[in-house]
């Protein structure tokens, strides 16, 4: 795989349908895949006019069976070429950009996406975060607020948790109380591992969690206290939100935690970028 997979190189691997489906037979049952009706090794072949393949005692396997390509209508080629272009791209890909180059109905286009980045939520999975560790809160959507929404308001809570050096881990939550974050905490970075925070009163449980715990204080314009700062987790927040309103304009809450997730694996894939279009299509 080439360090960056370019529209030339994507073309010449997936030139029409019949290459993306024997992409995905090989993905999934492998050159050696004996018939489950016969048990013979090596017999399958493409049935001419229908997405399956067939062993010669007339059993039929359906290699987009279980992914998100089933029953869908649209071309396996579009469907590729979307994954690409949710690869390439930093700020990600708004349907409507996707109707234009796919050439398919918007409603087709926003389906398209919202399953994409769900693959690539599932693909990038939720391995436990250690170490030294971030958690911090941010705002999305709705009118200007000061201090921190609580429930009742127009704004959307995500609340994030970064390993220093390592993945990120984003959850839509309904508010920003004890009962809302700190479950989250406890159920994704081991126990033991030092968290570093800005000093919103509910971080203060953690010691009692079995975790060491330092804060910051951004009110008084403090950024960093000897080893602990969020500032990588604002960053990736940052992105988020340059993201949304760039590219996507508005969000709504329905579909919130699905473009979380798609920052997430992009973030989590940063260091090796060339990777994410290979990861993503060989995990169905």
């Amino acid at each position: 795989m080439p360090k960056t997979l370019t529209i030339q190189d994507f073309f010449k691997m997936f030139p029409d349908n019949d290459a993306c489906l024997e992409h995905l037979f090989q993905l999934r049952y492998g050159a050696e895949f004996p018939c489950p009706k016969c048990g013979v090794i090596g017999t399958f072949r493409k049935l001419a006019k229908h997405p399956a393949y067939t062993c010669n005692c007339g059993h039929h396997v359906h290699p987009m069976q279980n992914t998100m390509f089933r029953d869908s209508h649209t071309p396996l080629t579009k469907w590729f070429y979307a994954i690409y272009l949710f690869t390439t791209t930093r700020h990600g890909v708004p349907a409507k950009e996707l109707q234009r180059q796919l050439g398919v109905s918007y409603p087709t286009a926003f389906r398209m996406a919202h399953l994409i980045r769900k693959h690539m939520g599932f693909t990038d999975g939720d391995p436990s975060l250690g170490g030294h560790c971030e958690a911090d809160e941010t705002f999305i959507g709705g009118r200007q607020h000061t201090g921190r929404p609580g429930r009742g308001t127009n704004k959307m809570v995500v609340f994030g948790m970064l390993e220093r050096g390592g993945d990120v881990m984003t959850r839509v939550v309904p508010d920003v109380s004890r009962a809302s974050l700190l479950p989250h905490i406890q159920r994704n970075i081991e126990k033991g591992s030092t968290i570093s925070t800005d000093q919103w009163l509910v971080y203060d449980k953690l010691p009692e969690l079995g975790y060491e715990h330092g804060a910051v204080d951004h009110s008084r314009e403090e950024w960093v206290r000897g080893p602990h700062h969020t500032n990588s987790l604002e960053g990736f927040w940052s992105m988020l939100k340059r993201s949304i309103r760039g590219t996507h304009v508005h969000v709504s809450r329905k579909y919130l935690a699905n473009y979380c997730r798609e920052f997430e694996f992009r973030y989590n894939l940063r260091h090796s970028p060339q990777m994410m279009f290979q990861r993503l299509v060989e995990n169905f």
